[in-house]
């Protein structure tokens, strides 16, 4: 018989862990009645984080899918009013991609229902095992950031 894999369990734990999570959100997010996709809805939190307008090909490569799938989830965004097409002022080719009033509100919407989330995910945990799972999480968030650079 063979020993277990301990690299192996984790994975398969991390795997099990972000379904629930991603399930769990999306539950919360239905619930809401914000009519937002998890893909959507990260395509809103990705635009938050711009100073201006950002181009359709800068979202693309910051969500690091294909430009056609961004092309799809503005559509989408567009049509509810949350997001908005405007031409970029220096260069009239080049369409950027901002959010409306709704789509802030919307964010605001998102963020609480996220919280939500994270409070139902986490509601085992007493207040140590957070703070150890936090600092876990980080050190392997800043692993990933590592490997970018």
């Amino acid at each position: 018989m063979t020993s277990p894999d301990p690299e192996g369990l984790l994975a398969e734990q991390l795997l099990r862990l972000t379904r629930r999570v991603h399930r769990i959100q999306k539950r919360h997010l239905e619930r809401r009645g914000l009519g937002v996709t998890p893909a959507q809805s990260r395509l809103l939190r990705t635009l938050a984080h711009y100073g201006s307008p950002p181009r359709m090909a800068d979202l693309a490569e910051r969500l690091e899918v294909v430009p056609r799938a961004v092309t799809t989830l503005v559509d989408g965004l567009e049509a509810s009013g949350k997001v908005r097409r405007v031409a970029d002022p220096t260069n009239r080719r080049v369409t950027r991609i901002e959010l409306t009033d709704e789509g802030r509100t919307t964010l605001r919407e998102l963020r609480g229902a996220r919280r939500s989330a994270a409070e139902e995910i986490l509601a085992p945990l007493t207040e140590e095992q957070r703070e150890l799972l936090g600092g876990l999480l980080d050190t392997l968030v800043d692993g990933a950031a590592a490997e970018r650079c």
